[in-house]
C-alpha cells in the first residue's frame, strides 16, 4: 500500500513545473546568438550582486533557509542533522555560486552593470 501524496506536495510539484518551464525559456534564449553583455545581463538576473535576494539564486537560497528553519522545528532531537545541510546549501548558493557567477559576468562585461537598454521596464 502506498502513502497518499499530500495536497501540499502536489502544489509544490506544480510550482516546480512552472519554475522549470521558466528556466527552460532562459536556456532557450542562451541557445541563440547572444553577446557578452547580454549573457552577463542574463547571468546577473540569476545572481544580483547588488541585491543578492533579488536573483534566482537568492530566491532559491531563501527557500532552502525557510526549509532549514522548518526542519529545526520538526527535528529537535537530531542536533541539526536535517537543518544544517540545508543552511549550508543556502549559504553555498549565496556565497560560492554567486561569486562564480559574478566573476563570469565581470569577464563577459568588464564595464560593470549592463546598460538600461538591456532592461526594458526597469
Amino acid at each position: 500500500m502506498t502513502t497518499p501524496v499530500p495536497a501540499r506536495v502536489y502544489r509544490v510539484r506544480a510550482a516546480v513545473g512552472i519554475v522549470r518551464l521558466a528556466l527552460q525559456q532562459i536556456e532557450n534564449e542562451l541557445n541563440h546568438d547572444v553577446t557578452g553583455p547580454e549573457l552577463a545581463g542574463v547571468l546577473r538576473e540569476l545572481h544580483r550582486e547588488d541585491e543578492p535576494h533579488d536573483g534566482v539564486l537568492g530566491a532559491l537560497a531563501q527557500l532552502l533557509t525557510t526549509a532549514a528553519h522548518r526542519a529545526e522545528h520538526l527535528d529537535t532531537e537530531s542536533d541539526g542533522e536535517a537543518s544544517c545541510p540545508l543552511h549550508e546549501a543556502a549559504d553555498h548558493l549565496r556565497d560560492s555560486t554567486g561569486q562564480h557567477i559574478h566573476h563570469a559576468t565581470r569577464a563577459l562585461h568588464p564595464d560593470g552593470e549592463y546598460d538600461a537598454a538591456y532592461l526594458p521596464g526597469r
